[in-house]
């Protein structure tokens, strides 16, 4: 499975649900309509609509117009992972989009979203470069940004309405700051004031991923940024981490990334 396609629907003769099952699609349309169902509700898209399939989201009674015009960016979840530039906008955003996945474009957002579809046609049809997981990994990074400076003002009004959200971006927020140092998600729910057991229940409820998996994907993404500096030794990293030693070290990275320190490094 290749991490990132690009089709349109009309010139490739595609649709996008042939490819929900591995990939979380990105759909910018361009004309004609689709409609499905999602979450006890019927959604449509339209021209000028964003529309985000989730890979771990249902969807239902799917139909498309025989002129239905849009352009699918196909992201697979590992090449997501590993060229997301930031956590706690990227839940922000998995939060919002669960619940909804359609968003209509003003034209200057159009401009801009349609500006990087055109980026991505242009990058993924080309000929294989030495960089080009970096260059489309790039380019993914500045979409994902320019979405969630879009869904930016409704993200914050479904932070405050909705409780059970606020809660898990507490969370995040707290792991950012001290996943150096804490690793346990008893730690984090004593912060919060919360039950260990009410904490995991919100995370798997709003992104199917226990919490302590986002510890861990925090954890890593600090591991990954001190290893690609080496003007740290593993000391450094074993202190700057809090771990006991470098055995430790070593067996939380084969643990969490597949990896050891000296792999990493030398894969860099």
């Amino acid at each position: 499975m290749q991490d990132y396609l690009i089709y349109n629907t009309l010139t490739d003769f595609v649709r996008p649900d042939a490819f929900h099952a591995d990939y979380h699609i990105h759909l910018l349309c361009k004309g004609g309509k689709m409609s499905f169902g999602c979450n006890s509700r019927q959604f449509e898209v339209t021209a000028g609509c964003l529309l985000i399939w989730q890979m771990t989201t249902e969807f239902t009674n799917i139909s498309s117009s025989e002129d239905f015009d849009a352009d699918l960016l196909m992201i697979s979840n590992p090449f997501l992972g590993r060229h997301n530039p930031e956590l706690v906008w990227a839940t922000k955003g998995y939060i919002y989009i669960k619940e909804h996945p359609v968003f209509s474009l003003d034209p200057d957002e159009l401009e801009l979203i349609s500006t990087d579809f055109k980026q991505f046609h242009q990058r993924i049809r080309a000929p294989r470069t030495l960089f080009g997981e970096e260059i489309v990994g790039s380019l993914l990074g500045i979409l994902l940004y320019d979405m969630w400076n879009i869904y930016s003002r409704e993200i914050e009004k479904a932070e405050i309405e909705d409780i059970t959200s606020r809660h898990f971006l507490r969370f995040l927020m707290s792991v950012q700051e001290n996943c150096r140092e804490q690793r346990e998600v008893a730690w984090y729910a004593r912060e919060l004031g919360l039950a260990p057991k009410y904490l995991s229940e919100i995370s798997k409820s709003i992104t199917d991923r226990p919490a302590g998996d986002w510890i861990d994907a925090y954890a890593a993404h600090e591991l990954q940024k001190l290893l690609a500096d080496q003007r740290h030794t593993l000391t450094d990293i074993v202190d700057a981490m809090h771990f006991s030693s470098h055995p430790a070290l070593t067996r939380y990275m084969k643990r969490v990334m597949k990896t050891t320190p000296s792999e990493f490094r030398r894969a860099l």
